[in-house]
């Protein structure tokens, strides 16, 4: 049987960008899949937003259930997300950001790669296109599983803390040309993070306490995606999929303010 994903998005201020993703996920090609929202706009901006609800009703026309929730007052990133994964019931769980782009194949392969290999989560970093001409061969240095994805610490500081600058820009991009990489055969590669897509264990994520760390932290604190998949990838193991398939909209942030990175002062 084909496993059901949630979707989980937090949102804030960007109901232009968020139809975007919406309508990546319009196009998957995994036939069980559910989308919950959470907005923390000032006002409920979702529900006056043409192009958004035109995305919603198509998904909805098409039996994709979608829930949009309100959750205020504002507590910070961390907080959001495990609101988020506290409405989830599907054994998997896809954590979107509100500003992507995701080819019709994403969540088909990363479920497939996460089935495969027993592992904690898989993730599929952003690509920057605008930065398609901004070639950087010195950061795609990139460390292929040789045999199945194993648990593995990553630390701040460490030199597999360095893997993430294969992430920077349009280096996988650059990356997937090199290589010839196909959905017929995804890669995986070792990783420290994978930021803004990421399909996670349900079970496994809940069982490393998932984002209740957000009682630790300042409402302005960032990195809560980092250090919940450093602590899931050191329990059950982690990695990164080639192709990636998954666009950044490439938007100013809406966490300008961000003056405590959760792995630097809480730890795997």
């Amino acid at each position: 049987m084909t496993p059901r994903v949630d979707v989980l998005i937090p949102t804030y201020r960007r109901a232009d960008a968020l139809a975007v993703t919406l309508t990546g996920l319009l196009g998957q090609t995994h036939p069980d899949l559910r989308i919950v929202v959470s907005d923390q706009s000032d006002h409920d901006e979702l529900a006056d937003h043409g192009p958004l609800q035109a995305v919603l009703r198509v998904l909805r026309a098409r039996g994709v259930p979608v829930e949009l929730h309100r959750h205020l007052p504002r507590r910070g990133i961390a907080e959001h997300r495990q609101y988020l994964l506290d409405q989830a019931t599907a054994p998997y769980v896809l954590s979107l950001d509100d500003d992507c782009l995701l080819e019709p194949g994403v969540v088909a392969r990363l479920v497939r790669v996460i089935t495969e290999e027993g592992c904690g989560f898989v993730g599929a970093a952003f690509i920057g296109l605008s930065h398609a001409g901004d070639e950087r061969p010195h950061e795609q240095v990139v460390e292929l599983w040789d045999g199945p994805v194993a648990p593995e610490t990553v630390r701040p500081g460490t030199a597999a803390w360095e893997r993430y600058r294969l992430h920077n820009a349009a280096n996988l991009f650059h990356l997937e040309q090199r290589l010839g990489v196909s959905d017929a055969a995804p890669l995986r590669y070792k990783i420290a993070w994978a930021s803004g897509c990421a399909l996670f264990n349900t079970d496994v994520l809940r069982a490393v306490g998932a984002y209740e760390f957000w009682r630790d932290l300042p409402a302005e604190a960032a990195g809560e995606d980092v250090l919940v998949q450093l602590r899931v990838m050191a329990k059950a193991g982690g990695c990164g999929v080639l192709p990636s398939g998954v666009y950044h909209q490439e938007l100013p942030t809406t966490l300008p303010l961000r003056p405590v990175d959760a792995p630097q002062v809480l730890g795997v």
